[in-house]
C-alpha cells in the first residue's frame, strides 16, 4: 500500500483539496492482488486504491463522461495514410 501511495505522490495523480460544502464525497477502497510467476510461486503482491464510482448518479454528481479510446488498426490506418501521402503527424 506504502509503494502504491508514493507512486501516486511521485506522480502528482492527486492532490488533497477541502470539499466544498455541497458536495458529496466519493468513498475509495484497496484492492489486493498476489501476482504469480510461470511457474505458480508468488511474484509480488500488488494493492490499488480505487475510487467507488458506483456511488455516483447520471445528472446529480457528474454530467459528462468522456474516454477516448482508438483501435490499434485505426492508429495503423493513419500512419499508413499519412506515409503514403507524405504527411506530417503531431
Amino acid at each position: 500500500m506504502m509503494t502504491e501511495l508514493d507512486a501516486l505522490t511521485r506522480n502528482k495523480t492527486w492532490s488533497l483539496v477541502s470539499l466544498p460544502p455541497d458536495e458529496k464525497l466519493i468513498g475509495c477502497k484497496w484492492v489486493y492482488r498476489v501476482k504469480h510467476k510461470a511457474d505458480g510461486s508468488i511474484d509480488r503482491y500488488k494493492a490499488r486504491l480505487v475510487a467507488k464510482g458506483f456511488t455516483q448518479t447520471e445528472g446529480i454528481d457528474y454530467f459528462v463522461t468522456f474516454s477516448p479510446v482508438a483501435k490499434l488498426t485505426t492508429v495503423r490506418f493513419l500512419l499508413a495514410l499519412a506515409s503514403t501521402h507524405n504527411w506530417f503527424l503531431y
